[in-house]
């Protein structure tokens, strides 16, 4: 594990989101709003982006030392955003954030112990890095579910795999 390597693999988590928040923006709110099904971690479109959005901040706020009160079972982290244009704003200066927050990171730091309490109050001691590296794989998990969602609503959704990712770099220069 090195920081290049968890900087990258920020890079392509931002880059697949994004791809996929794309396509539900462009089904606008309403679509975004509708129930598709209780099979998922979130019933609809928009309350599963914004609980990626929700588990990328909890974390960075965690990292900072700041884990921010959670109740278990609130997929949304108390977070009230209703369009997608809210969203779109705070997940914008959020991923400026979390770019800070990766550029300022030092090898050492990816071996650090990182202590917090789950929301049961049970202790947890992880080390950073590999707590950098679980938030863009729990992502992975959630935009499997959106590709579902969106290929049952409106069709198949883009490639996110890694191996797309990195064609897109090629081909148009580093991807935001």
């Amino acid at each position: 594990m090195s920081v290049e390597l968890i900087r990258e693999y920020w890079a392509y988590h931002h880059w697949a989101n994004r791809r996929l928040f794309g396509v539900v923006a462009a089904l606008g709110d309403e679509a975004a709003g509708r129930e598709i099904g209780k099979q998922f971690s979130e019933s609809n479109l928009r309350a599963m982006l914004v609980h990626m959005y929700g588990a990328d901040w909890f974390w960075l706020e965690t990292w900072r030392g700041r884990p921010p009160t959670i109740v278990r079972g609130d997929p949304t982290y108390g977070l009230v955003i209703r369009t997608l244009g809210e969203l779109r704003n705070k997940w914008d200066e959020l991923e400026n954030e979390q770019r800070r927050f990766l550029a300022d990171l030092g090898e050492a730091n990816l071996w650090r112990p990182l202590d917090g309490k789950t929301p049961e109050g049970r202790t947890f001691s992880r080390p950073l890095g590999m707590l950098l590296l679980h938030v863009p794989t729990h992502a992975a998990h959630h935009r499997s579910e959106l590709a579902t969602m969106l290929t049952m609503t409106s069709g198949s959704p883009p490639d996110t795999g890694i191996n797309s990712y990195y064609r897109a770099k090629s081909e148009q220069g580093a991807p935001k």
